[in-house]
């Protein structure tokens, strides 16, 4: 991944605009972009969904096979979550494999999606200790515009919504490649959300642009589901004090509310 360093003037005015309580694009530091939610656009995937948020894009895909069970958990079914950075979404991004901030950005959306339970991966049993569901979500960056995580996090979501389980031949125990059942992946009624925070200085903002996620001294990302949290990572070499991790929580719970109000039509 190529280093494309934000131009000093620019920087300086950032920081400038976020100790006024101002945005380089006129928006608060709460304050998402507007997000799109487009699913079922790929018709060879089992769910698939393409979301925006502002000019950042992702789609990402859902599919499942049969396989054996993971040693540590022989009642349940896999999860798989990749995401590919393609070079068609950003001059920072190179051909080739995966780099370390697309395998960061996979496990990130795995471990949230994970931890939440929003897969019942008890349910995606077909014969314990030999056979099960796994579930293979791809993500890909069509656009980088800043907080591709969070685009990321609800692509995943929605795709997931939007999945059906592939027909499955019991008696020759083989998945029918191609037809899909009436039966839907099983998931928990409650939605998480991947909610990036980031620090600029002394300013905590949410849905950075491309430029703002570029001077960033640090992140966190918060899977939450409103008052409940389910996971946390923090990326960047940057420090949080007590009281910015605090406020860190404050506001992720406040930005749940209010992305989850605009956007819950969608994910039905």
């Amino acid at each position: 991944m190529e280093s494309q360093k934000t131009p000093l003037i620019n920087e300086k005015r950032i920081r400038k605009f976020l100790e006024e309580g101002k945005r380089f694009d006129g928006r608060k530091p709460e304050e998402f972009r507007e997000i799109k939610i487009e699913t079922g656009v790929s018709k060879n995937a089992e769910g698939s969904a393409r979301v925006s948020i502002g000019k950042t894009e992702v789609l990402v895909g859902v599919k499942m096979d049969v396989s054996e069970p993971y040693q540590d958990s022989q009642d349940k079914g896999n999860l798989t979550t990749t995401m590919e950075l393609l070079p068609l979404s950003s001059p920072m991004f190179e051909a080739g494999p995966p780099k370390i901030e697309a395998i960061e950005m996979g496990r990130v959306i795995d471990r949230f999606i994970r931890e939440s339970k929003f897969i019942n991966m008890e349910k995606l049993c077909i014969k314990e200790g030999e056979k099960v569901w796994t579930v293979f979500i791809d993500i890909y960056s069509i656009n980088d515009d800043g907080n591709l995580l969070d685009a990321a996090g609800i692509g995943a979501i929605a795709a997931l919504k939007n999945s059906k389980i592939p027909k499955y031949d019991k008696k020759n125990e083989k998945v029918i490649y191609g037809e899909l059942s009436d039966e839907s992946i099983p998931l928990s009624k409650e939605i998480p959300l991947s909610i990036t925070i980031h620090k600029i200085g002394k300013n905590l903002i949410v849905d950075p642009s491309r430029e703002e996620e570029e001077i960033s001294e640090t992140r966190v990302t918060i899977g939450s589901s409103g008052e409940l949290i389910h996971s946390m990572q923090k990326g960047k070499k940057g420090s949080l004090s007590i009281k910015e991790m605090s406020d860190i929580l404050d506001l992720a719970e406040k930005t749940y509310k209010n992305i989850f109000s605009k956007i819950k039509k969608d994910l039905k």
